[in-house]
């Protein structure tokens, strides 16, 4: 090759290396460093788990090290700013929930992020909340929980539940609002507590999320009147959902998803995406993520920005419908 040729050779590559920089092409490296993994709640509870599965699976696939880090606060608000903020390089990333994604805008007054700051990945678990009642309540199914609750009068019969604007407290006022009565809302500081107080009879029922009830349940020692998903639970397929007992279209299952600052190259969103859709259907993933309370929900980048705005418009309507003020 002449001293002009490899003049031209070299010319060539440095005006192409910036055009394949912008198609994509700079990022097939990606990962090539420590990726963080923000869940923002306390470790050990279901987010916590689900975000280390998920870790785990692309740390194992992609060979470098994904490391979770809590971020707890504000209903979830404080972590989920954290990656808001942060470099859009694929190298920060939001395990999220309902509350993060939805919920919470309409519950706080001052948001520090919105959903355009967030590059939606995918979809990844959900769990049912369960309507659930103390032995002695004289119902057995949703819909004569709604007789009974009709017959006694508005805010006659209570119901538990761990927060203001929680999602067992919003199933509640979307079912309320569906088949037409009122229950009492008693606001406890944590599920252990509703849980303690609905054995002892304190409180009659609880509409809340199911991993704490499920061994009581399954004992007896409490009655499971409906299942708050849009099928029937895995772990109690004899249990109906409520939309199966009279009420079509109630879904009100949490869920979980991972998302990437806006500005994230659409590459690099699309590989996180593959890879976690892909780690949804392996069975080992699936059985991690049952033990862990929850249920395999799979989706793409696209499936769940259909699914966020499609959660906003029903939410928006419960929480004005509930009339609760954003605190």
């Amino acid at each position: 090759m002449s001293l002009i040729t490899r003049r031209r050779a070299v010319i060539a590559g440095a005006v192409a290396a910036p055009m394949l920089a912008r198609h994509g092409w700079a990022q097939s490296t990606y990962p090539n460093k420590t990726i963080r993994m923000v869940v923002p709640f306390a470790p050990a509870g279901t987010t916590d788990l689900l975000g280390r599965i998920a870790a785990a699976h692309l740390t194992e696939v992609w060979g470098q090290q994904v490391v979770v880090d809590n971020k707890s606060g504000a209903g979830g608000n404080v972590g989920a700013e954290i990656v808001a903020k942060a470099a859009p390089d694929g190298y920060t990333l939001l395990l999220g929930t309902v509350g993060t994604a939805v919920t919470n805008q309409f519950l706080y007054k001052n948001m520090p992020y919105s959903g355009k700051d967030f590059a939606p990945v995918a979809l990844f678990g959900e769990v049912a909340n369960v309507l659930a009642v103390e032995p002695k309540m004289p119902v057995n199914t949703a819909k004569e929980y709604v007789e009974f609750c009709k017959k006694a009068g508005d805010n006659k019969v209570s119901f538990g539940s761990p927060a203001v604007g929680g999602t067992g407290h919003l199933a509640m006022e979307y079912f309320e609002s569906l088949a037409g009565f009122k229950v009492e809302h008693v606001v406890y500081r944590g599920s252990s507590l509703v849980l303690k107080d609905l054995l002892a009879g304190h409180i009659p029922s609880t509409m809340d999320n199911l991993p704490p009830y499920l061994p009581h349940i399954q004992s007896g020692a409490l009655k499971a009147l409906g299942v708050s998903s849009a099928k029937r639970w895995f772990a109690l397929p004899d249990v109906p959902t409520i939309a199966e007992q009279g009420f079509p279209g109630f879904d009100a299952a949490p869920w979980w998803y991972v998302a990437a600052p806006a500005g994230t190259p659409p590459d690099i969103v699309k590989k996180l995406s593959d890879e976690l859709v892909r780690a949804s259907k392996l069975p080992d993933v699936i059985k991690r993520i049952r033990d862990a309370g929850a249920a395999d929900l799979g989706g793409s980048s696209e499936d769940l920005a259909k699914h966020i705005a499609a959660e906003t418009i029903k939410w928006k309507k419960v929480v004005e419908a509930a009339k609760l003020e954003p605190q």
